[in-house]
This record gives C-alpha cells, structure tokens and sequence, in this order.
C-alpha cells in the first residue's frame, strides 16, 4: 500500500471510530431500514456504451480545490438533464472537501442512482451509505484484503446496493475477479505518484472477466479519451474533474456520450 494509501486509511480508520462511538451500529441499521429503496445503478450501466457516472467532487489530493463553491443538487440536475446515466459523490471531507449532506442533497434532487464515493474499509459504512441512500458503494481493492473486500461486496448486496469494486493493477485486477465483482473501475490514477495513463485501462481491461462491466476513471477530458477507453473494454466512464471544472457542465456531457461505439 502506497504511503498516501496508509495515511487515507489511518485517517479513516479513526473517523469511523468517532463516527460509530456518536451513532452506533444498530441505529444506521434502522435508518438504512427506514431509507428509500436502492435506486439501480449497475442497470444504469448496461445499456449501450459509452455509460457515463458524473462525479460532484470540490477537491482532490492530487489537484487541490476544483470547484468548492459548487451547489450538489444544482450539478445533479445539469447532469440528469445533459443525459448522465448515474452520479458519484464524494463525502470524504478529509482528502476531497466532500459531506454526506452533498450524497443527499445530489440523490434528492435526481431520479438517478448514487455511489458513495469514499475510502470504505468497515461493514458499519456501508450501512452508513444506505442509510444516506446511497446506491452504490466504492470498495478499492488497494486498501482491503481480499476476504474483507468479498464480504464488503457481499453486504453491499444484501442490502440492494451495487459494489463498484476498483482496481488499478493487473494483481488488483485478479483480486477483483476472484471475488466475483459485477462492477470494476480501473482507475487510471497511480496512487503512489498520481499520474494518470489511460493505459492502464488498455493494460487491464482484458485481464477482467467478460461479464464484468468495466468503468474507466480518472483522466477522461475529452471525447477522443472516451473513445480510447470503449476500444479497450470499458462500457463507462466516471468523471470529476473535467465536469466540475468545465464553463458549461452539460455541454461537457453532451460531448462525452456523443461518441460513436467504435
């Protein structure tokens, strides 16, 4: 695990502690009961390609601020109506400036399915993401042993959500194929030097299993990216960067899902 990793778990770690010492276990349980149905986001991924998540991100490790003054519902509407197929939303405030209370105000103001972008590492967040409404949940191969990812996946399951399972190695790919994943990003960041190489989805995607549906993230900018990673395998892709920080959102949008299936 690189250092960045073990500090973001660490980190983590910690925060869930306080987090479950303030609100224990059983009462997320009965708010994950009492939530509205799981909406269906890996459904939202199987129609024709290109299939793309729009991401509601202010910050990143790697850029810093991108837009910390945007509005989550406000952006979720421009996605929806630009023909997003499906949301992301960072809530880890530490390394992204996110919130829960971005994950609610986005899913509220859209029909459209909702993954919990976070750094998931315990069984009490994924009922936390459920009890937020949350669709789906991240569960990043690099920062969980393999039997702990497939009972994270599993949970995940059990309670109508999707497991978007990342990977960003050829070892991590084995990892994710292994436990069976539905869905697998490939995450074209490396998170020790943060460079970004849509190779490593041209490198990876023929590792996955056929019936894996493939999401590629990070460093799609353009049309032309979009193209590269469809020929690779990919039937999605998750953008942040290039939609929080565009002038027109939904122009940006249209451009992307406007590519041609090659």
């Amino acid at each position: 695990m690189s250092d960045f990793l073990t500090r973001i778990a660490a980190h983590k770690r910690a925060e869930v502690a306080a987090r479950e010492a303030a609100r224990p276990l059983p009462l997320v349980q009965a708010a994950a009961a009492a939530a509205a149905p799981p909406r269906a986001f890996h459904a939202a991924l199987d129609g024709p390609p290109p299939r793309l998540i729009a991401e509601v991100k202010r910050a990143s490790p790697a850029r810093g601020a991108l837009n910390l003054t945007l509005e989550p519902a406000a952006l979720a509407c421009t996605y929806a109506a630009a023909g997003a197929h499906a949301l992301s939303v960072l809530t880890d405030e530490q390394f992204f400036h996110g919130s829960d209370a971005d994950l609610v105000a986005a899913r509220t103001a859209v029909a459209l399915p909702v993954l919990r972008k976070d750094f998931v590492l315990t069984a009490y967040q994924v009922w936390e993401a459920r009890a937020l409404g949350a669709d789906a949940v991240l569960l990043i191969v690099a920062l969980l042993p393999e039997r702990e990812l497939g009972a994270l996946q599993a949970l995940a399951h059990d309670l109508g959500m999707a497991a978007l399972v990342e990977v960003h190695t050829p070892e991590e790919a084995a990892v994710a194929a292994a436990v069976g994943a539905r869905l697998i990003g490939i995450n074209n960041r490396d998170l020790t030097t943060f460079q970004v190489d849509l190779g490593t989805t041209e490198r990876i995607a023929p590792l996955l299993p056929p019936e894996a549906t493939v999401i590629s993230e990070s460093g799609i900018q353009s049309a032309a990216d979009v193209r590269r990673v469809l020929r690779a395998g990919a039937r999605a892709v998750l953008v942040g960067e290039a939609l929080v920080t565009a002038g027109e959102p939904a122009a940006r949008v249209a451009e992307l899902l406007g590519v041609a299936v090659p």
